[in-house]
């Protein structure tokens, strides 16, 4: 079975959904960056079903370094006549031949190794992004442009603060290298507030939370996915911390009807949380992973929480998306566990 058609379910709640948002892109041609990484393609292959569902003209170019390597990971994709890989890496000038309607960046290198090792080379990757897809956007009619930022944005969120909103003021440490990640999207929001109010670029920002889905990788710095790998390899699942800390997670179909809400409606100059409300500390969530793929697979939790000690939170306040757009959440955690884990060991 290919993938497509594995994931019809998750492609079809997203057009029942988001129909009216993408059916604004018909006539148009579209800008990608970070389109071979996780949210990425799941932008390509919504966009190619809708495409398809709803008889759309709407032409694709995608910025890779690699893609002939996109190509043999994803060959429907890859091959797909409304795409056009283009070859070339975010930190220099695009190689673009028809200047883009609608421009979507989402280039970013998701690595915490990256983030510890090398923290100029992730804020010069951040920051040089936004600039050449600034650079692009200037050159063309005042395209819409998304930008998909991160709760990064807003630093440690503080324990008694339950959920962040977009109007917190706090933020990183910026003399903490490891905060690199953080600041860089920060800037790169900066930049993109300066070319809106400018004129030059029609600009919304989506700050995304922790996700769940199909194609999410299990082997780095994301807890969810670590903690599937785990059950799905029959555990124990291990977790390193004390597992009182706080995330929620937001399944990927929602996010790609969010993202969708946002490019068509969102306001120009603004910037929405994007993520689950439904907050779960990370002791939770492992024993919910092990209940849901795996309930014979045990939970080491290998740290001694702090007496006294209020439990860190990374939850965001989605009252604005909520209010303004009507996007909402419509798979819970549990189901976003059981898709993202039937997907990884080959089911449906």
């Amino acid at each position: 079975m290919n993938h497509q058609n594995r994931l019809a379910a998750d492609h079809e709640s997203i057009l029942a959904i988001a129909e009216q948002d993408l059916r604004q892109l018909d006539g148009a041609r579209l800008f990608i960056t970070g389109g071979t990484g996780f949210i990425g393609t799941w932008l390509l292959e919504s966009l190619v079903w809708a495409v398809n569902a709803l008889q759309l003209d709407v032409k694709i170019d995608v910025l890779t370094r690699d893609p002939d390597s996109f190509r043999r990971r994803e060959p429907h994709l890859g091959n797909e006549p409304i795409i056009q890989l283009l070859r070339g890496d975010v930190r220099t000038p695009f190689p673009v031949e028809e200047r883009p309607d609608v421009i979507i960046h989402a280039a970013t290198p998701a690595s915490a190794a990256i983030n510890l090792q090398n923290p100029a080379l992730m804020v010069d990757t951040i920051i040089d992004g936004m600039r050449n897809v600034l650079s692009l956007a200037a050159d063309c009619d005042r395209p819409r442009l998304l930008f998909t930022s991160s709760g990064a944005v807003y630093g440690q969120q503080p324990p008694s603060l339950s959920h962040v909103p977009e109007g917190f003021t706090g933020g990183p440490d910026p003399l903490k290298p490891g905060n690199a990640y953080h600041e860089g999207k920060r800037i790169a929001e900066l930049l993109a507030g300066i070319h809106s109010a400018a004129g030059l670029a029609d600009v919304v920002v989506a700050r995304i939370y922790a996700l769940l889905g199909p194609r999410l990788p299990l082997d780095i710095h994301f807890a969810a996915g670590n903690f599937i790998r785990d059950a799905l390899a029959g555990g124990p699942i291990i977790v390193n911390g004390d597992g009182t800390p706080f995330r929620s997670y937001l399944y990927v179909s929602d996010l790609m009807v969010w993202l969708f809400g946002l490019l068509a409606r969102g306001t120009s100059g603004s910037a929405y949380n994007v993520g689950s409300e439904e907050a779960i500390n990370i002791a939770s969530l492992a024993r919910t992973v092990a209940e849901v793929v795996d309930p014979d697979v045990s939970v080491n939790i290998m740290g001694v929480p702090t007496p006294d000690q209020l439990a860190a939170r990374y939850v965001p306040d989605c009252t604005l998306a909520h209010r303004e757009l009507g996007l909402e959440q419509c798979v819970d955690i549990r189901e976003g566990i059981r898709r993202t884990a039937a997907w990884s060991r080959g089911t449906t």
